[in-house]
């Protein structure tokens, strides 16, 4: 995936052609630089299965089967930005419908295979608890954001509308693909784009276990976050915002609506994860009332047990 993203970076600078509204050589850049940070992920989470078990052997072949499927992947995608095609939705030809149905094979094939890495790691014996939530659920939302591809596949009502479409799929709801996009992501800013979830999902295996590093590293200066504890439900408190979050988004792309255009609705349910977010982190922060210390008893002077 570096080596490709660096290729494509000269793609970038010496190719001037356009694919779909974007520079040709923009899809297998944004792929390999998503996938490099999504499989560097999934390489440190299977190191966490104890070595030499069942488990780790069975996550060494799933996590095999990922790189393998994630580099034919690539190589189709590459090898139709070289002939100056779309390799998503393409089925203008035999041969573009075969490199289609090749890529959506080898994507239900990791898939299944981060699956079973998922199910590993559901059942792995991971001693810090805070640390074997943050790789489970990530691993689980991540699966779900991959899972939103499958309905980019499906055909839009004007391509059903229309005999032997030469696309069928496409990444934009309510609006084609190809229109105003955001710079550098492509995403629609005129219409629902099922990207934005799909991305945000997928990169729930980057960014939660990177709040829990940022939280160890700040236990020395903070002694709240020092204790286990805290840091589990700081965690719990992260994924459950996240996962709210990426349905939102995913309900959003599908109803049409760009990112930066939300309708009241929207808003309302942004307004209400960020307030429930906000409430669960400050009951997470909250530790046990410290027990107060038995004021001991004034022993008598000297002077009164002469009196007495």
């Amino acid at each position: 995936m570096v080596v490709l993203a660096l290729v494509s970076v000269v793609g970038l600078a010496v190719d001037d052609r356009i694919l779909v509204g974007v520079p040709i050589w923009a899809k297998p850049f944004k792929f390999s630089v998503s996938l490099f940070a999504y499989t560097l992920s999934l390489a440190w989470m299977l190191s966490l299965l104890t070595p030499r078990s069942r488990a780790h052997r069975v996550g060494w072949w799933a996590g095999t089967v990922v790189a393998v499927a994630l580099l034919a992947e690539m190589v189709l995608i590459t090898l139709q930005v070289v002939r100056g095609t779309q390799s998503h939705f393409n089925q203008a030809t035999p041969f573009d419908n075969a490199v289609f149905q090749i890529m959506g094979a080898t994507i239900a094939v990791l898939w299944l295979s981060a699956l079973v890495i998922a199910v590993l790691l559901l059942r792995a014996r991971i001693l810090d608890r805070a640390t074997a939530w943050a790789v489970r659920l990530s691993s689980l939302i991540a699966l779900a954001g991959a899972a939103v591809g499958f309905l980019m596949a499906t055909p839009t009502p004007e391509q059903l509308a229309v005999d032997d479409s030469p696309i069928s799929g496409a990444h934009s709801v309510g609006v084609p693909d190809g229109g105003p996009s955001m710079p550098l992501t492509g995403w629609s800013t005129t219409g629902g784009d099922l990207r934005v979830p799909h991305f945000f999902g997928m990169h729930a295996l980057q960014l939660l276990p990177l709040l829990l590093l940022v939280l160890a590293a700040l236990a020395p200066r903070f002694v709240r976050l020092a204790d286990e504890r805290v840091r589990l439900r700081l965690t719990l408190t992260a994924a459950g915002t996240y996962t709210a979050t990426f349905a939102l988004l995913t309900w959003q792309a599908l109803r049409g609506q760009a990112l930066f255009s939300p309708d009241t609705v929207t808003l309302a349910a942004a307004g209400a994860i960020v307030l429930l977010g906000g409430a669960a982190t400050t009951l997470s922060l909250r530790g046990p009332s410290p027990t107060p210390t038995p004021t001991p008893s004034p022993s008598p002077s000297p002077t009164e047990e002469v009196s007495a």
